[in-house]
């Protein structure tokens, strides 16, 4: 039992040959999942998760490639096959798990790499998702096709991380500490509890984690445009109602118009969906305004 999530149990679900996901649960009542995002793990959801067990049977994953989670790496035969890190592999281990657990359909949240493995869960497996709340994030075709000049400084990083391996497997664990903390932002202890920082530093240390987190990215530049371009020619949009939120002080709120783009991507975009007073890392900037939509949405 971590001791972020007291009265929370782990478990690891073998959601493929070779591959398990591991995670927590908690609590009772509707099924609520919560993704992390990157350089994270489950740990981002310490500030709400306690209070959530009390209405909701609340789950909590490392996704693929994160944390305690499974880090499978492609064969060297293949070095531009991504497809393990797909944001559609990783939806498929979410519906295993909750099937594994018991859930047929389920309340789902995603932060940042979780936001985007949210929508290609709901756009796949439309059954099995009441409501979705994505946290800061617009659709990844749109915001790759918007990139220009102020957009690559500011998310510098989906353009590193995706160089050939291995690269930047390399740079990111030889200075762990210093490339955690520009991908954290700069934040450090004032956002980040010392338990939960730790975490999220650890995944610079060691290669396989790296790695991980670059084919996660390496994925997003190919694979997920590759799918996400397939699913609009299909006209497969999220079916169930959406919240999303953003920072009022991010990168969402100065360069997108958030709720155009995710309209374009859902049948019903929720009219709360806003911009809270926060940056980036809305789970653990604002706990309690977070709270306050997730029992409201989700009620």
């Amino acid at each position: 039992m971590s001791s972020l999530f007291p009265g929370f149990e782990t478990f690891n679900v073998v959601v493929e040959s070779n591959i398990s996901i591991y995670g927590l649960r908690g609590g009772s009542g509707p099924p609520l999942l919560l993704l992390h995002g990157f350089p994270q793990t489950h740990a981002i959801w310490h500030k709400v998760a306690l209070s959530l067990k009390v209405q909701y049977a609340v789950v909590l994953i490392d996704l693929r490639g994160y944390g305690a989670s499974s880090k499978p790496s492609a064969s060297d035969d293949c070095p531009e096959d991504h497809h393990l890190y797909a944001k559609s592999a990783m939806a498929r281990d979410c519906t295993v798990v909750m099937s594994r657990l018991g859930y047929d359909s389920f309340f789902l949240c995603g932060h940042d790499r979780g936001g985007r493995v949210a929508h290609k869960l709901c756009v796949d497996h439309p059954s099995r998702v009441r409501k979705v709340m994505i946290l800061d994030i617009c659709p990844t075709k749109a915001m790759y096709e918007a990139t220009d000049q102020s957009f690559a400084y500011a998310y510098w990083h989906w353009f590193f991380l995706t160089q050939p391996a291995p690269f930047p497997e390399r740079i990111l664990t030889a200075s762990p500490e210093v490339m955690a903390e520009k991908c954290l932002k700069g934040h450090g202890r004032d956002i980040f509890t010392e338990q939960a920082l730790e975490q999220y530093k650890k995944q610079f240390r060691e290669y396989d984690a790296a790695h991980a987190m670059c084919e996660d990215y390496r994925a997003s530049m190919c694979e997920d445009i590759d799918e996400q371009k397939a699913d609009e020619r299909a006209r497969r949009k999220v079916e169930c109602p959406l919240r999303v939120l953003w920072g009022r002080k991010g990168v969402i709120e100065a360069k997108f118009d958030a709720l155009a783009e995710w309209r374009s991507q859902c049948e019903n975009v929720d009219l709360a969906s806003c911009a809270l007073d926060c940056g980036h890392y809305i789970p653990e900037e604002a706990p309690d305004e977070l709270l306050q939509h997730l029992r409201n949405f989700f009620a």
